[in-house]
């Protein structure tokens, strides 16, 4: 594609929503989702030459209006030009939150989140783009596979011509349970193109919302423990007055330290630093992990544990959540 406004999106790195702004609207954007390089869920390869491919990924969200999943590929070569390509849907479909894997003379694309029609649970999405002819074909695969996975970690065994997977989380298609983590590994034999289920983990999986369905209040009120460390400050005053706001009240900051401190013996697990919202604990040797997003809070426990013991640590957490926010939390089995 040869088009002079997508590539200086590509190399200012403005959202579409300020290119809005630097036109005052008066541009055919408005017609449309504006087209945007400032995006998550995409995958960065750097090839043995320099270059580096970009592929797909998402801009922003469905509560934005210019939320939209891509299907392009974006090369950046190292003498700074670009080159553009793209797909009709019937051959790529729109794509976040996979894995690019560089094998050989190809990148081997694995899984998506997609939009949620284009979502078929129990089958895992895999491309292959052809570095020669950056041409992209689906690959019909064989073998027990993850399921519609995205978020997770792939690496090349050049040994076996295989690439390994591990972590990220699959749709389920269920209404109530449409989540789970992925807690098992998986390797796809890129000879024939199978699915291989390398563990079969029977950990504990348990998922905390809100009855209401809504978004929950963690980031506010994480933000308002932070900034009442520096009380009396103006500026962590004028914080501390905002997140007040868009809560609709003061949260316990105390209650919010102790949140993933359960009734039981444990030891705290040092955090690492590459993770967001993932705390971990042990109990009786057994590693719980605590996972936060703005849907919900996810417990994982990575053995076996007394039913007695599981049961108290789900529960204090959902009385927890519900006293922090005030508003009934759910408990969901996964």
């Amino acid at each position: 594609m040869d088009n002079p406004v997508w590539e200086w999106l590509i190399k200012s790195e403005i959202s579409a929503y300020w290119a809005k702004k630097e036109f005052d609207g008066a541009t055919l954007l408005e017609d449309g989702p504006g087209w945007s390089f400032k995006r998550f869920g995409q995958s960065s390869t750097e090839l043995e030459d320099g270059r580096i491919v970009l592929i797909a990924g998402e801009h922003e969200d469905s509560y934005d209006s210019d939320f939209f999943i891509y299907n392009d590929v974006v090369v950046k070569n190292p003498n700074g030009t670009l080159e553009i390509y793209c797909y009709p849907k019937e051959i790529f479909i729109p794509t976040d939150s996979h894995s690019a894997t560089l094998a050989g003379n190809r990148i081997v694309l694995i899984g998506s989140l997609g939009y949620p029609k284009e979502r078929k649970p129990g089958t895992t999405q895999v491309y292959v783009l052809d570095l020669p002819a950056f041409a992209i074909n689906a690959i019909e695969c064989t073998g027990n596979s993850p399921g519609w996975l995205h978020k997770h970690t792939a690496a090349y065994v050049p040994d076996e011509n295989a690439i390994l997977i591990t972590g990220g989380m699959i749709f389920t298609g269920d209404e109530d349970r449409q989540f789970r983590e992925n807690i098992d590994d998986w390797k796809l034999h890129l000879a024939d193109w199978r699915w291989e289920r390398l563990t079969q983990r029977r950990w504990q999986q348990w998922e905390l919302r809100r009855e209401s369905g809504e978004l929950n209040s963690l980031f506010y009120i994480e933000n308002f423990a932070f900034w009442s460390r520096f009380k009396g400050n103006k500026p962590a005053d004028e914080q501390l007055n905002s997140n007040k706001e868009a809560l609709g009240f003061e949260p316990d900051v105390d209650l919010f330290a102790e949140l993933y401190s359960p009734p039981v013996p444990y030891e705290k697990i040092p955090e690492n630093e590459d993770e967001y919202g993932v705390c971990r604990i042990r109990v009786n040797g057994v590693t719980v992990r605590y996972v936060v997003d703005i849907w919900s809070v996810r417990i994982a426990v990575e053995e076996d544990l007394p039913a007695s013991t599981t049961e108290t640590l789900v529960s204090d957490l959902q009385n927890k959540l519900s006293a922090l926010e005030k508003t009934p939390y759910e408990i969901i089995r996964l």
